[in-house]
């Protein structure tokens, strides 16, 4: 079978099953499968195999059980890093690279006015590191450690590093600040903490709430438990005039605030995603 009727083939067949994109998802599903890119496939329209054929059908039966697609490829893109993933760490999302832009857009005016000084980076809830990883790939003379409680997920944050060739970057396990020396302090804190409400979690699309880990998502029963953990703590690993920056659930972007004046943040500002939800903060503290 050629891969234009196999594409065909593969999308009638996940579009049975509910799946929505199912025809980009069938493309990138025998572009894998072939492992060729879309331009050869759409111009040569290549035969496949019965290695391929059988590949292709495996990758297109997990996905109609409703595995994510990502980790049925085993990585995604992410600012340009191909990132690892699979079952037991979350799925990097496009709103994740709004939270590194940004990130970015602050280290960079922090080094501008400290440029003799090292820029250390906090990133929590590290999950697959993508975060960590992204900023120490902008910033190759920082020092970026990242933390996870998931052995799972540290595994994949540890083997991203080594594929994308990143040595300024370091993982530990441990609950937020709990496995950090006292004696340290960071120029920026920044986290992307599970925010979804536990009672929201079972009403979510089978691919996050069936197959995506419970602690990467579970944010407590009004989704800000993290939050008030890491705002409360970070003041006390935070330097003079560094910054927090999380990743919002939406709706919630006014709690956070509120969470972040009353103990004591200054500077405070939200940014919207091209959805406009706001899904950014980022707060500055003073000593």
């Amino acid at each position: 079978m050629n891969a234009m009727r196999k594409i065909r083939d593969v999308s009638e067949f996940l579009g049975g099953r509910g799946i929505t994109s199912a025809e980009r998802e069938a493309e990138l599903i025998i572009r894998r499968g072939l492992g060729m890119d879309a331009v050869t496939i759409y111009r040569d329209d290549p035969s496949l195999t019965e290695v391929n054929e059988e590949f292709v059908s495996e990758m297109a039966l997990r996905r109609s059980m409703r595995e994510p697609l990502q980790y049925i490829l085993g990585s995604v893109d992410f600012m340009g890093l191909e990132i690892s993933v699979g079952k037991g760490v979350l799925i990097p999302r496009p709103e994740t690279e709004l939270l590194v832009e940004q990130a970015v857009k602050i280290a960079h005016s922090y080094q501008l006015s400290a440029i003799s000084k090292e820029l250390t980076i906090l990133d929590l809830c590290t999950g697959s590191g993508c975060i960590a990883l992204a900023l120490a790939s902008e910033f190759r003379n920082a020092r970026v450690l990242g933390v996870d409680i998931s052995d799972d997920a540290l595994s994949y944050a540890i083997k991203n590093a080594e594929i994308n060739g990143i040595l300024n970057a370091s993982f530990i396990k441990g609950d937020l600040f709990k496995p950090l020396s006292p004696n340290l302090s960071f120029d920026l804190i920044i986290s992307n903490p599970p925010y979804i409400k536990s009672g929201d979690i079972s009403s979510l699309q089978p691919e996050i709430s069936e197959w995506e880990p419970l602690n990467a998502l579970d944010g407590g029963h009004d989704g800000l438990l993290l939050y008030r953990k890491t705002i409360l703590a970070a003041c006390d690993f935070l330097n003079d005039k560094g910054m927090l920056i999380f990743e919002l659930g939406a709706g919630c972007a006014e709690d956070v605030v509120s969470l972040m004046k009353s103990a004591g943040y200054i500077n405070i500002e939200t940014m919207k995603d091209y959805a406009g939800i706001e899904r950014i903060v980022s707060a500055r503290w003073t000593r």
